[in-house]
């Protein structure tokens, strides 16, 4: 090939212009916002909770990196899912059914969780049921690479454990001192990043009635999924803080059970239960791979100041 041949895609920016392209080359992430009315009746299908248009990405996406789904499945129907994917997480938003991989079953019920790699699955429903999936085939399609190695094995968290696992941290003495009431949800073969996959992250807790959650903010990109609560559950989010902790010009996010929105990266959010009832939430993140790249750089606001907190926190 001649040299001129080779110029050909060549391009050039004084430092300035493309140090930092986040909002004009490259769009910011948008908060988006998906209505359990996406799942609630109809055939069975996957929904995509797509946001690829706003993003520029060339295939479905929520964030940069992931993308979040419904899939609602009639009692007796089967959906396949086939992604090129590294990390796929399911929970259970309703019913009961069974998940076949690689010759192997897997029985699932309301609000068990369960992660699989390599993208590629049956899912056969025993009553009506929607699950919410999400997987990193987003990051792949931009690295322009196939998954062919599992990086850690098929994995269930069941519902009596997560909600066991989360009633002793409530009813710890301690856990008055601490941001929030939940357990992250780990592999022993992601042993580096404490993580559900090496990519994904998972929390599964509970905003008490009448709770609030102070400002903080990551650099990963947050699906929110709302599992359950009533009316007076909500989010604010916004890009400052003022001198009191408090989000300058917030955008408001109201919680409904079973739907989901997207916390942008970089973004200050605190959660508001005014509901006079415990609402429970799942927030599903790329922080594993954040913290790989040791760049998830989360911060919790404090009255006296603001610090940074590791996820061991």
């Amino acid at each position: 090939m001649s040299r001129e041949k080779w110029t050909a895609d060549a391009r050039y920016f004084e430092y300035s212009k493309a140090a930092n392209p986040i909002g004009h080359a490259t769009p910011k992430c948008p908060i988006g916002t998906f209505d359990k009315a996406l799942h609630q009746d109809g055939p069975s299908r996957i929904i995509p909770l797509d946001l690829s248009e706003k993003l520029l990405c060339p295939a479905p996406a929520t964030s940069p990196n992931l993308c979040a789904n419904f899939i609602r499945i009639n009692a007796g129907d089967r959906i396949e899912t086939s992604v090129n994917a590294t990390s796929e997480l399911f929970f259970v938003i309703q019913g009961e059914g069974d998940t076949l991989i690689g010759g192997d079953s897997l029985s699932w019920e309301t609000h068990d969780l369960f992660t699989l790699p390599l993208g590629q699955a049956s899912h056969v429903a025993k009553t009506d049921s929607v699950l919410y999936w999400v997987h990193d085939q987003p990051l792949l399609t931009y690295l322009g690479v196939r998954a062919h190695t599992p990086r850690f094995r098929p994995t269930l968290y069941r519902h009596e454990d997560e909600d066991n696992q989360l009633s002793a941290i409530r009813n710890d003495p301690e856990a008055k001192n601490r941001s929030r009431v939940s357990v992250l949800l780990a592999n022993a073969q992601c042993a580096m990043t404490e993580t559900v996959t090496h990519v994904l992250w998972a929390m599964y807790g509970v905003l008490p009635k009448g709770a609030v959650q102070l400002p903080h903010r990551h650099q990963s990109v947050a699906l929110d999924l709302i599992i359950s609560c009533k009316p007076g559950c909500y989010s604010l989010l916004g890009e400052e803080l003022d001198g009191e902790g408090n989000i300058v010009n917030p955008i408001r996010a109201d919680w409904d059970e079973a739907s989901a929105f997207v916390t942008p990266p970089g973004w200050w959010h605190a959660h508001f239960n005014e509901s006079g009832e415990d609402a429970y939430l799942l927030p599903i993140q790329d922080a594993g791979l954040q913290t790989f790249m040791r760049t998830l750089d989360i911060h919790f606001f404090h009255k006296d100041h603001t610090s940074h907190i590791s996820l061991k926190k």
